[in-house]
C-alpha cells in the first residue's frame, strides 16, 4: 500500500483507491457525476501521473447524461479531450471530442496458411514484399492514391465495406470479419463539410503517418489452443497487420463538429468544461448531423483499411501464391448504441477495443461461441497479442486497451532516443524508413505492451490466445 499512499500524497495527483485487482477507484469530487476506474498497476500509475490523463478522465466524468464509471484503459495517455485509452458511456450526450481526431483508426490481421519456420522465410523475401506494398499503397502525411480507384466517394461513406464487395475490393465473407460488418447504417455523406470531403478525395486506400503502419509478422505463441485452432491460428503463421483510420475526413470532421458543438453548448443547457469534450444531446438536430458524419467517417475507414487489404493481397499472392483471411477488424475511435443490463447506452471508446466475450448477442455469427478477435498492437519492434474478451468486461462496457499506449510525446522522443538504441531495440525485423524519420515511433517510446495486456489478463477482463512477433515494418 506503500505505493499507493505515495500517489495519493501527491497534491497534484487525485486521490486513487485500490478497489480490486489491478482497479483504482477516482471518487465523485467537484463536478465530477459519476466514479472513475482505472486499469493500472504501480508502474502504469507512475507512468501516467505526469501528464493531463486523470484530469482528463474527472473532466469527462463531470460531463451531463454521463453513464458510472468513466474508465481508463492501462495504456491510457493525454489526449483531446477524452484521454486515449478512456471509455466513456452516456444516456444520450455525444462527445466529438470522446470519439477523437482519427476517426475508427483501427487494426486487422490477416492470415495465411504460411509457415515462418518450415516454409523458409527468408529477410530477402520478406524485403521484397514490403517493397511491393509500398508500390501499392501510398503512406505518409497527407498522400493521396495515384491510382484511379473508380469508387463513388457517396457509397463509400453510406454503404461502407459491402459496397467493395459489390465493386470487386472485398471477399464476400469480409464484412463479417469486420466490426459492425464493416458498415454503420447512420454514415451521411451530407453531413461531412465539402473542406472534409475534399481532404478525402483520394485518400482511400492509403496508410497515412504518425503510428499507422503495416507489419509482417509471425506467431510466436498460442496460450488458448482451444480458440486458436477454431480461428486457424497456428504457431509459427505468418500473418499481417494494417492499423490505419478515416485519414483527412476524420480529422477535418472533429474539427468541423468541435466548434459547432462548443459553440452551443448554452443553448441546450450541456455543462462541458473545454473544447475537447464538445458535446450535444445527440436527438438535437446538430447532434443527429454529427452522428450521421461520424458514422460515415467510420465506414471510410473500414473501406480504406480494405482497400489496403485488396492490396496487400495483391502484393502477397505475387510473392507466395498464396490467399490472406481477414481474421477480423476492430475500430479503436468510435461511439456507438449498446444495451446494458436492458438499457441502450452510447459507448466512446478512444484509443479502445470493443472485446464481446462468447455468446454476446452482437457478436458476428462467426465468432458467436468464442467471443470475437481483440486485436491489441504493440509497437513496431514488440510483441502484439490477439485477445478474447471475458464476460466480467461488462465492468469495462466491454472493451479493452488497444495498445501499449505512449511513454513520451513526439517532440521528446526526438531529442532523447539514441539512433544506437533504436538499431538495438529493431534487432533482426525489417524496416521501411531511417531512423531520423521514425524516432518518435520507436519501441521506447511505448510502454511495455506484455506488462499492458497482463493488467487486464490479472484483472479477468481478457484472456490472451496469440503472442506476434514483428518480422518487418511499413511505417506511415
Amino acid at each position: 500500500m506503500l505505493i499507493l499512499y505515495l500517489f495519493c500524497y501527491n497534491e497534484d495527483m487525485p486521490s486513487l483507491k485500490l478497489i480490486s485487482t489491478n482497479k483504482y477507484l477516482l471518487a465523485k469530487t467537484g463536478e465530477m457525476r459519476a466514479y472513475v476506474h482505472i486499469y493500472a498497476n504501480s508502474n502504469i500509475l507512475e507512468a501516467i501521473k505526469d501528464d493531463l490523463s486523470l484530469e482528463q478522465l474527472k473532466e469527462t466524468a463531470s460531463l451531463t447524461d454521463v453513464v458510472s464509471p468513466v474508465i481508463g484503459m492501462p495504456d491510457i495517455h493525454q489526449g483531446f479531450g477524452l484521454p486515449i485509452g478512456g471509455v466513456m458511456a452516456t444516456n444520450g450526450l455525444i462527445s466529438v471530442g470522446a470519439v477523437g481526431m482519427d476517426i475508427n483508426c483501427g487494426v486487422r490481421i490477416l492470415t495465411s496458411q504460411l509457415n515462418y519456420q518450415t516454409d523458409k522465410i527468408s529477410s530477402e523475401t520478406l524485403a521484397f514484399l514490403i517493397k511491393e506494398i509500398e508500390k501499392l499503397v501510398p503512406a505518409g502525411l497527407g498522400t493521396e492514391h495515384k491510382n484511379h480507384l473508380r469508387l463513388n466517394l457517396k457509397e463509400v461513406v453510406s454503404k461502407g465495406v459491402p459496397y467493395l464487395v459489390n465493386e470487386g475490393y472485398a471477399l464476400s465473407e469480409d464484412p463479417e470479419h469486420t466490426e459492425e460488418n464493416g458498415h454503420m447504417l447512420e454514415g451521411n455523406y451530407e453531413a461531412l463539410s465539402p473542406r472534409a470531403i475534399q481532404r478525402a478525395a483520394k485518400q482511400l486506400g492509403t496508410l497515412g503517418s504518425g503510428n499507422h503502419f503495416i507489419d509482417v509478422l509471425k506467431i510466436e505463441e498460442i496460450f488458448d489452443q482451444a480458440t486458436a485452432s477454431q480461428w486457424g491460428l497456428f504457431e509459427n503463421q505468418v500473418c499481417i497487420m494494417i492499423h490505419s483510420g478515416s485519414r483527412a475526413l476524420g480529422h477535418q470532421t472533429c474539427l468541423d463538429y468541435t466548434n459547432l458543438f462548443w459553440g452551443l453548448r448554452n443553448k441546450y443547457g450541456i455543462y462541458v468544461p473545454r473544447p475537447g469534450l464538445a458535446a450535444l444531446p445527440v436527438e438535437t438536430p446538430e447532434g443527429k448531423k454529427y452522428f450521421g458524419a461520424m458514422a460515415a467517417c467510420v465506414n471510410f475507414a473500414f473501406c480504406n483499411r480494405q482497400m489496403m487489404t485488396y492490396f496487400v493481397r495483391q502484393a502477397f499472392e505475387k510473392q507466395f501464391g498464396q490467399k490472406l483471411n481477414l481474421l477480423y477488424d476492430v475500430a479503436h475511435n468510435i461511439a456507438k448504441w449498446e444495451e446494458y443490463d436492458g438499457k441502450k447506452m452510447l459507448v466512446h471508446r478512444k484509443g479502445a477495443t470493443r472485446a464481446f466475450p462468447a455468446n454476446h448477442p452482437q457478436n458476428p455469427k462467426v465468432y458467436m461461441n468464442t467471443g470475437h478477435p481483440a486485436i491489441v498492437p504493440g509497437s513496431m519492434g514488440t510483441p502484439s497479442y490477439i485477445m478474447v474478451g471475458l464476460p466480467k468486461n461488462k465492468e469495462t462496457f466491454h472493451s479493452i486497451n488497444h495498445g501499449a499506449g505512449r511513454l513520451m510525446s513526439r517532440t521528446q522522443a526526438k531529442k532523447t532516443i539514441k539512433e544506437s538504441d533504436f538499431d538495438k531495440s529493431m534487432e533482426g525485423i525489417l524496416h521501411n524508413k531511417p531512423f531520423y524519420h521514425i524516432s518518435d515511433e520507436a519501441p521506447q517510446v511505448y510502454k511495455n505492451i506484455d506488462e499492458i495486456v497482463n493488467i487486464l489478463v490479472e484483472a479477468g477482463l481478457s484472456e490472451k490466445v496469440a503472442k506476434l512477433k514483428p518480422l518487418a515494418v511499413i511505417n506511415g
